[in-house]
């Protein structure tokens, strides 16, 4: 392995077997070092095969500006919460987060911290991420030397979910707005209180992250079959009604009529909350 290109001291980009860019990160990796001389393979820490070229881009910038114990301490966060919530996260993230932390810090050095508005919300409805974001302060902590507030684990969980989504932030935003409405025209219409540790609670939640980002991406689901549809709104009135609700709503916000598809899924899904908290 050679060097290709020398960014800084602590990061480089080669080609691979496959005459692929790749960059490479570890500390001193391209001290007193030009292109053509071979890599010291035991000083590396990271090596980014990134397949979105414009992320690739982006990265190789990024490593050049944020300082390396930054983006290390950012990756062990990327890989923590991958192995901790085992979902795909987009590749965009090693971007964006090292981003965020960077300037979180240097925000912090300067006494200029940012209220995080959607705090509640993401404790709320993002509990498995917020938890991972909490564990991701406790490593900068750690690491760096420096105690970020409580408002920045709602901002690193929401860049978690934007790679989890593949979603930029202001969609995620939204999305994480329209699933608190709607689960709040659920609960006064039902008269309910929702049992927000159950599996089947998760399960309504997680039906309405999806929906919601349909409803916003304008990729609602359309079915032929009108006979599950038509027996679903015999079987269970009482969700069929709930769904309802949230269709009128859907329609004076974004002024769309929601597919036979989707109440169909939002009755079912609907009736196993009614049935199990109860």
């Amino acid at each position: 392995m050679q060097i290709q290109k020398v960014l800084n001291n602590n990061v480089i980009s080669v080609i691979d077997e496959h005459g692929k860019e790749i960059v490479v990160m570890g500390r001193g990796i391209a001290f007193q070092r030009r292109p053509g001389d071979p890599v010291d393979e035991s000083l590396i820490d990271k090596v980014f095969r990134l397949e979105d070229h414009s992320v690739h881009e982006r990265m190789k910038m990024l490593l050049q500006e944020v300082p390396y114990d930054v983006v290390k301490v950012t990756e062990e966060m990327i890989q923590y919460a991958h192995t901790k919530l085992n979902r795909r996260l987009n590749e965009s993230l090693h971007v964006s987060l090292a981003d965020h932390i960077h300037y979180a810090i240097e925000r912090l050095k300067k006494n200029h911290l940012i209220e995080n508005s959607l705090i509640w919300e993401i404790k709320r409805l993002y509990k498995d991420e917020f938890l991972v974001a909490k564990d991701c302060l406790e490593m900068i902590e750690e690491r760096l030397h420096i105690e970020l507030p409580e408002d920045e684990a709602g901002f690193i969980a929401m860049h978690i979910i934007n790679a989890e989504l593949n979603e930029d932030m202001n969609t995620t935003v939204n999305i994480t707005k329209e699933v608190n409405a709607i689960l709040t025209i659920v609960k006064y219409h039902l008269n309910m209180e929702f049992d927000e540790d159950s599996l089947n609670f998760y399960r309504f939640l997680t039906h309405l992250r999806f929906f919601v980002q349909r409803l916003i991406n304008e990729t609602l689901l359309v079915s032929e079959d009108q006979d599950l549809y038509q027996l679903i709104k015999v079987k269970y009135p009482k969700a069929y009604d709930c769904a309802k609700k949230i269709a009128e709503y859907v329609y004076q916000t974004y002024h769309r009529d929601l597919t036979s598809e989707e109440m169909l899924y939002l009755s079912i899904h609907l009736n196993r909350l009614i049935k199990r908290e109860k």
